[in-house]
Order: structure tokens, then sequence, then C-alpha cells
């Protein structure tokens, strides 16, 4: 495979030819998340619940089994038959570190990242390596294995030299790899007081350059891949990356095009929030890449045609601007993915009951309503309104805060027992099962979606 490079506003291969990259986000495999595989909470509060229910084989047995099917040659195969090129694949550093072991990195992490890209190389798919769960946390919400709504990681210079010393092994590891078209150094940090992540862009930055000065760079923007006001001059050979989800796509209810919380949205809406949330790309010459975007599926056919249009209408405004992207995600438990797990097989029968309470107490923020919890959440909300008027933390304001602490703390946390006890006195070998519940050939294709990105390759964008 050919090197990755950026030449201006483009990135390009080691003879100079236009590169788009196309593609997909693994979420829910080497960084887990609870709509992705039906857990409630954390990943690492979901893994403690399994050990205690499986015990330490079938745990074993389990995650060996779901590590090795969840991402292979049969998954990658297909990514690039939809005319994709390129796979983003989100990593938790405890992957490759524990907490109690600082900078020791762990060999076992590793093997699997050579893995997986071993596996995307023989289908000739890219890779972007994205670190999506910081040590403290690079943001308030669970995708980055939060248990609280503290992004910690801001606040203590251990925490950060750790991801230093991890990504310096990491472009050690991989600085002679072409088919790894670059870093992505932290996914959607949220630094709250918002003056530092740009300086520690520029050490991190740094340090991976010394390890490796060759590989592409993809620095997301602050509030969650929105907010580039604190940047100023680019870095050589860097994508600042954008995330572009829009919101008819996130709601269960909302209609598209139409009004979604009083704002009117079709294509040429779309399309000024494309152009405004790229205008530091597009003032600086510098690729745009977005890294994440894409609608949730309702299970309604009416809906999710409507979804579908929204999507298509996303992928040409892309195309116009010869723009690379990531839709999130390739293979889930339903909401979003192109592949989901069949409701028939092991692993969904033992977690259908937790799903529907998850899905009742709205504790999933991604894919969740909290319809059923607004007895709760209506009285909260006027009690802050009448106390505190001025309370409006960042980064999403006093209700959506409310909303976190209720359904992705106070009732998400005690669900977890619920979960463990789905799994409890499974065998080992029933645990295998589960897991192997998430191969590809157990899966089953969200047809639309695929159609839809099978005309939308890079070799269908405008010349």
């Amino acid at each position: 495979m050919r090197w990755i490079s950026t030449a201006e506003n483009r990135l390009v291969d080691d003879e100079g030819q236009t590169v788009v990259l196309t593609g997909f986000g693994l979420g829910g495999w080497l960084n887990m998340e609870n709509f992705a595989t039906g857990y409630p909470a954390t990943e690492t509060l979901q893994r403690g619940a399994l050990l205690r229910a499986l015990g330490p084989q079938g745990y074993q047995r389990f995650f060996d089994t779901f590590d090795e099917v969840f991402f292979g040659d049969a998954d990658a195969s297909y990514v690039a038959s939809l005319g994709c090129n390129s796979v983003r694949l989100p990593l938790n550093y405890r992957r490759f570190e524990d907490d109690m072991r600082p900078f020791e990195v762990k060999s076992e992490g590793l093997d699997i990242l050579d893995r997986a890209v071993d596996v995307c190389k023989r289908a000739g798919l890219y890779v972007i390596l994205d670190l999506h769960a910081l040590p403290g946390c690079q943001n308030q919400a669970w995708h980055s294995d939060n248990p609280t709504h503290w992004d910690a990681f801001w606040d203590h210079r251990h925490f950060q030299d750790r991801v230093v010393h991890l990504w310096q092994v990491l472009a050690d590891r991989y600085r002679g790899e072409p088919a790894v078209a670059g870093y992505n150094l932290i996914n959607e940090p949220a630094d709250r007081a918002g003056s530092r992540l740009v300086a520690y862009y520029d050490r991190l930055s740094a340090a991976v350059r010394e390890a490796d000065p060759r590989h592409v760079l993809f620095l997301d923007g602050n509030t969650y891949s929105t907010d580039f006001s604190q940047f100023a001059t680019p870095i050589e050979n860097c994508v600042y990356t954008t995330h572009d989800y829009a919101r008819p796509g996130m709601l269960p209810r909302a209609e598209y095009p139409g009004v979604t919380e009083g704002r009117h949205f079709d294509r040429t809406e779309l399309a000024q929030i494309f152009r405004d949330r790229t205008e530091f790309q597009r003032r600086t010459g510098t690729p745009i890449w977005i890294g994440e975007f894409g609608p949730q599926y309702t299970g309604d056919a009416r809906r999710d045609e409507q979804r579908t249009h929204m999507l298509r209408d996303q992928l040409e405004i892309y195309a116009e601007a010869g723009a690379s992207w990531s839709l999130w995600t390739y293979k889930d438990v339903g909401l979003q993915g192109v592949r989901t797990v069949s409701p028939a097989s092991p692993y969904m029968r033992r977690v259908a009951d937790v799903m529907a309470a998850k899905a009742r107490l709205g504790t999933d923020q991604w894919g969740g309503d909290d319809t059923g919890v607004r007895y709760l959440l209506d009285p909260l909300e006027e009690l802050f309104a009448r106390e505190f008027p001025e309370f409006d933390p960042y980064p999403w304001g006093r209700a959506r805060w409310i909303g976190t602490l209720v359904r992705s703390v106070l009732l998400a946390e005690p669900l977890v027992s619920q979960f463990e006890a789905a799994f409890r006195g499974a065998s080992p070998k029933e645990a295998e099962d589960c897991a192997a519940s998430f191969a590809f050939d157990r899966t089953d294709e969200r047809a639309s979606l695929a159609e839809t990105l099978r005309q939308a390759g890079p070799d269908k964008l405008p010349s």
C-alpha cells in the first residue's frame, strides 16, 4: 500500500495522486460502547460484571472469541466491497496499559492491534488508529469509559504523560507501515477550560514526531470535535478532523426534511452546518476528514428511509467538497451498523431483557430516549431552573447535564447488575457461543445503508 501524506488541502499517496479516505469507524470492539453491544453504563463496569458472572475461564473465552470474530477477513472484504478504502480503529487505553502498572505496555494489546492492521491490509484498507478512551477520561461521556461526568485527563499531568508514552510506543511500532494512514491522537476531546487542548496537542504531536516523523496526524477539535476556535497555525502533515452528526438523525421521532428542536433541516441546512464545522480547514487550506457522522435507525420504515435520505445528502455534500469520511459505526446490535447482530443469536437472547430495560429507562445517551423517565427529569429541571437559573454547565447545558447524571449514572449503574445476572451460570462454552454471535456470517446486513454506500464510494466522486 502507498504512503499517505497531506499536500495543501488534499490527502495524497507517494505518487502525488489524491486519496479520499472513505469507510467506517469500528466502534464497539477495541473500545466498547453500551449502544453497540447492549450493556449498560461503561466498558469497565461491563467487564467487571462479565468476570463475576462467567468466572475467569468463561470471561477469557468470551473476550478471546469476541476479539477474534468482531472484525476479521470477511468483515474487511465486505467493507472493501462497499467501495470503501479505510477504517478508523477506536482504542481504549486499557487494552495497552493497566492503571496499577502505568507506563508498562501490554504485549497482548499490541498483538491484537497488529492483527487488526494485517486484516485491513490484506483487504486493501487503510487504518487510522484512534485513541478513543484516555486515562482520566478526555471528555465527560461514556465512550471514553467515563463512569462519571468529569474529564480528569485535563487536570492531571500523570494522565497526560501516560498518553504521550503510549503514543510514542504505537508510533514507533507502526513507523514503517504504510497501511496505517495515520494517528488520530485524541477522540472527541472536551477541555472545559478551553485553553489546554492546543498546548497539549503541541506537546503530544512533537513526541509522536520523535518516534515517527512520517505518518499523518489527525487532530479532533475541542467540544467533541466541533470547535476549532482555539486553533491557529496548522501543524505540518496534519488533518484537523470534524464530527458531523446531524440532529434529525439522533432523535427518535425527528423528521427529515423537517423541523427538529425548532430548526428546519434539509440539504441546504446540512450543507451550511458542514461549512460552519469545516471553516478552520477551509481557511487554513488543510484536508477535510469527517471522522464521525451517521444517523441512528429506529426500526420504523418510514423514518429510517428519511434517515437514509439524510445520509445520502451528507455524502453528496462531502463529495462536492472532496472530503474524506468515516461513518459511525460498522457493526452493532441494531442502532447504526451496516452489520447487525441477529436478534435470534445466543448473545441477543441473553441481553434482550437488559436492552428492554435500557430502552425503558433511557440509560443510553446515544440512541436512548428519556420519555420513560420524564417524571424524574421534569421536576429536577424545574428545580434547577428555579434555584440555579444561571447554571449552564459545559458542554451542552443544564438539561443535558441532569440527563447524564440521572440516566447514564444513577440508573445505568444498578442496571449493570441485571446485565451480570443475564450471564450468571453460563458455561465457558456458552460464553464463547455468545461472543461468536458477532462473527460476520452470523450478522445481518442493513441493506439500505449498504446500497447507499455502494453508490458513494471514492470512485463515484466528482473529478
